[in-house]
């Protein structure tokens, strides 16, 4: 592991609740036999390849911290291309129509809530729907709704993909349809770093043998709950994004999809509005 010397640090803050300008000036300082126990348990569990984020039990996210458990998947820096896509949309809507009307957001696949909580921190004006097909992830989202205050504003549901929203008649009132769905074709999942593979929900990692299985249901189903001109935003992996856009030409509902790239270049966001 290169990073060896900065996760022993960060475990080490961790342990002892302190900052890193606080470390910079103690770091010579001896450990009690107490600390130095945790601190050993610790390391050892990330020399096991655990992903740092569940030892410390907290991952950043849009500048927020987010409770991550082994329930969820780790937020990633490159997942905050859809946040900053959705504002970027509801944006352009109110400077279009010069209106103060609350927005719907349905977040599919929620996991940590990341996405939902950090939408729900920038509009004020805004209600949400966070929608996951496990339990115990749903938990930790509304965990981090609560740290983050905006728990009131975000409904929780525990479903298959649009399935909670059938219930409850919101078809073409939706402004926006936020996801990051699965993506990992399940013949890599033992390529996977060990991290990854062996720790992260593999319902959260995999869909299927061709890895665009649960984006082609939610092209599908969106339009559907969409209003017109609503939006589609999904993250997807390296390499899909010709396959989903003739997934969406082929189904019709959509205009022509914007495809837009992570800092490292990568194609990672996929935008369709309806038709």
């Amino acid at each position: 592991m290169s990073n060896a010397r900065l996760d022993a640090e960060v475990l080490l803050r961790f342990i002892l609740n302190r900052d890193r300008a606080w470390f910079m000036t103690h770091a010579n300082e001896p450990l009690d036999e107490d600390k130095r126990g945790l601190f050993e348990k610790a390391v050892a569990r990330r020399a096991k390849r655990e992903p740092l984020q569940y030892i410390v039990g907290k991952q950043e996210f849009w500048g927020l911290d987010f409770i991550v458990r082994p329930e969820v998947l780790i937020p990633r820096p490159e997942t905050e291309l859809v946040v900053e896509t959705a504002l970027k949309i509801t944006e352009r809507v109110r400077r279009s129509t010069e209106a103060d009307t609350p927005f719907t957001i349905v977040d599919l696949c929620t996991g940590s809530g990341c996405i939902a909580v950090s939408l729900a921190r920038e509009m004020r004006n805004a209600r949400f729907f966070a929608i996951d097909t496990s339990g115990k992830a749903l938990a930790v989202a509304r965990e981090n709704a609560r740290k983050h205050g905006v728990s009131e504003r975000i409904r929780f549901l525990e479903g298959d993909l649009f399935q909670p929203l059938e219930e409850l008649d919101f078809r073409s009132q939706v402004d926006i349809v936020t996801a990051n769905p699965p993506y990992i074709r399940s013949g890599d999942l033992r390529g996977l770093q060990p991290e990854v593979r062996d720790y992260e929900p593999e319902i959260a990692l995999i869909a299927g043998p061709e890895g665009g299985e649960i984006h082609q249901k939610i092209i599908e189903a969106a339009p559907a709950f969409l209003k017109k001109h609503g939006s589609l935003i999904m993250e997807m992996g390296e390499g899909q994004a010709e396959a989903l856009i003739e997934i969406m030409n082929e189904n019709g509902k959509y205009a022509a999809p914007e495809i837009l790239k992570d800092l490292a270049g990568i194609e990672r966001v996929i935008v369709a509005k309806k038709k």
